[in-house]
């Protein structure tokens, strides 16, 4: 068995590895056990009790976190000309259309998210090789493809994220950084696990939410007492 390091102790000296502690409780307590040199990230891990095989059964959605990710995340909005100043005056950090297509497809992906527009997604989609893998090709779902391109930037710059279901059956996601408060970090899991909660596919049987962690970045997983969770 490997032998625990001094901040590994420390720790598991303030929570038990084996208790399942509620939502609030978790969400201070993640703050105490982080070790990381940075403003790690807060994230949740939710398994679901799903066959993501199954075409009826995939899990995925969008949700607008009350507290944003605490992340800077980078936009490019793939646009018609005419589109270009609503996406600059939003606050998109890329904007353009033919000539960032031929970046990606030189291999740039230094973004978050991409925004574009039903009207050119024809030029967009040969990118889906490139982008597909890398959970970055725009989907009308996410509301990633809209001829609102300035709403879609200003929701995506203030903490509106997507998610999906894995193929093991897991959701994870950012819900923060350790410097956030407690109360911003239990709010924002809240927004996530009840936003799940209303996808539950109608042919899902058994136990939905098979289980929910909370941790940071370098942390030890904090296991999360569906019963104090309301509405589950």
């Amino acid at each position: 068995m490997a032998k625990l390091t001094k901040k590994q102790k420390e720790a598991l000296s303030k929570y038990d590895p084996q208790k399942d502690y509620s939502l609030t409780d978790a969400s201070s307590i993640v703050k105490e056990i982080s070790n990381a040199k940075f403003d790690a990230s807060v994230d949740i891990d939710i398994r679901l009790g799903v066959d993501p095989r199954k075409a009826d059964q995939m899990v995925r959605g969008v949700v607008a976190l009350p507290h944003g990710t605490g992340k800077e995340v980078k936009v490019l909005v793939l646009c018609s000309p005419d589109k270009e100043q609503e996406a600059r005056d939003a606050g998109a950090d890329h904007v353009g259309l033919d000539d960032y297509i031929a970046k990606i497809e030189g291999g740039w992906t230094d973004i978050d998210v991409i925004i574009t527009m039903p009207t050119v997604m024809a030029k967009v989609g040969r990118l889906g090789r490139v982008l597909g893998p890398r959970g970055l090709m725009p989907n009308p779902k996410s509301g990633t493809v809209t001829l609102d391109v300035g709403k879609a930037v200003e929701e995506v710059k203030g903490g509106k994220i997507d998610f999906k279901v894995d193929k093991f059956g897991i959701i994870h996601t950012s819900v923060g950084k350790v410097s956030f408060s407690a109360e911003k970090i239990l709010e924002n899991a809240n927004e996530v696990i009840q936003t799940i909660s209303r996808l539950k596919p109608a042919s899902a049987k058994g136990t939905y939410f098979r289980s929910i962690n909370l941790s940071s970045t370098q942390s030890p997983g904090i296991k999360i007492d569906k019963n104090s969770i309301s509405g589950l």
